[in-house]
């Protein structure tokens, strides 16, 4: 039998079981089950629905630390899901694909663009950058076994999660660090306009948000 249909027929077990007991893919009791069951199943029949899947799953395509260096602009929002549970993934396409949709209003009310958003690493382990126009630099490592890099700066120590994308490269981190990070930003530049951000990071739990850059 195609690997295609038996992956399918199990999210569709899953998400079935899932939604009958009011429980969505992210683990909350609330009435959005029969909502994600329903962007599941019509994209089923999509031939790119899996690998939209695994697109979207941190752990997938790991960058090498030589692939960081060099400077990298803003494009878009990065999203990504870190469930291991391969029927789980399904739900966390439908889960990602909306978590960005709402960053997106996000990042264009509080003016977040590629002209003031960027990062550089350098060879030498240090880095600098732009968030919305605000100067941070420091030091920086990369753990490549779990796409973790340390951002260090004078004030604070940064979390942030490496995926390679089609485009160039996501860099994210949980919900609550790019928050607090675009709420800092923000504030400097006399911009607060970010509760959807805020509420992002109730809503979606296993999820990492940040950007996705391209050089």
């Amino acid at each position: 039998m195609n690997k295609k249909i038996i992956l399918a027929a199990g999210v569709l077990t899953t998400t079935l079981m899932l939604s009958s007991c009011g429980i969505t893919t992210n683990g909350s009791s609330n009435n959005t089950g029969g909502n994600i069951l329903g962007e599941v199943l019509g994209s089923m029949g999509n031939a790119n629905t899996i690998g939209n899947v695994l697109n979207s799953v941190l752990g997938i395509d790991k960058p090498s630390e030589r692939d960081l260096i060099g400077t990298w602009h803003y494009s878009e929002p990065g999203v990504a899901f870190t469930s291991d549970n391969t029927l789980a993934k399904a739900g966390g396409e439908v889960a990602a694909a909306q978590a960005k949709t709402k960053l997106t209003e996000s990042y264009k009310a509080i003016g977040l663009r590629r002209d003031n958003t960027q990062l550089t690493f350098n060879s030498d382990k240090t880095f600098s950058g732009r968030i919305l126009g605000r100067s941070i630099n420091g030091t920086w490592t990369y753990d490549s076994s779990n796409q973790k890099i340390m951002m260090k700066t004078l004030f604070f120590t940064l979390p942030v999660y490496a995926k390679r994308t089609t485009k160039g490269m996501s860099y994210l981190m949980e919900s609550k660090k790019l928050l607090t990070l675009l709420q800092t930003a923000s504030a400097l530049s006399g911009n607060s306009t970010i509760q959807t951000v805020g509420e992002l990071s109730k809503n979606y739990d296993g999820i990492r948000m940040g950007f996705e850059m391209k050089r």
